[in-house]
């Protein structure tokens, strides 16, 4: 397993929609290891293939208490199936978009497919924090960005100040 470079808005890799995945193979179970150990370590509750460079329908998550024994998921061609009415707002970041959150609205609940790294399909239900997480790394995977639900101005001066963070790591030296 190895931590991976985590690709900072705006970066085209990251509006791009991700190829469906064929087979879940030791390669994509290495990668999905490897967005894990990169998660955890940035950290974050949830990563997806395309933030790691990957053009891959695949992402990883663990909303877990910080004390609580982790509980990874690991999930390949996730679909939502169903969307709750009712609504949750959750003020989200992003790896992509280090120390940017605004409130964001979804749906408080939501049921999923996707095929696990042992390569079984499998549906499962979520919500609270956990239906905002997938909700939000889904999204990753069709090419959207949590600012992409904010108004145009406000997604420029974000979108600026990512251009800014990045020449700065590239002077420094450290990845951007």
């Amino acid at each position: 397993m190895s931590i991976r470079p985590i690709l900072i808005h705006p970066d085209p890799r990251l509006k791009k929609v991700c190829a469906p995945v064929a087979a879940v193979d030791d390669r994509m179970r290495a990668l999905l290891d490897d967005m894990l150990e990169t998660m955890y370590a940035a950290p974050g509750v949830g990563l997806a293939a395309p933030q790691v460079g990957m053009d891959a329908r695949a992402l990883v998550m663990d909303c877990t208490e910080k004390d609580s024994a982790r509980a990874p998921m690991c999930m390949v061609n996730p679909e939502i199936l169903w969307r709750s009415d009712a609504l949750n707002e959750h003020e989200e970041g992003c790896l992509s978009i280090p120390e940017i959150y605004a409130p964001i609205t979804r749906p408080a609940s939501v049921g999923v497919r996707f095929t696990d790294r042992e390569g079984a399909v499998r549906e499962a239900a979520f919500e609270g924090l956990w239906a905002t997480c997938v909700q939000h790394e889904i999204d990753h995977l069709d090419g959207k960005l949590f600012i992409d639900y904010l108004g145009a101005a406000k997604r420029m001066l974000i979108t600026e100040k990512m251009r800014k963070l990045k020449r700065e790591r590239a002077k420094a030296g450290t990845s951007a």
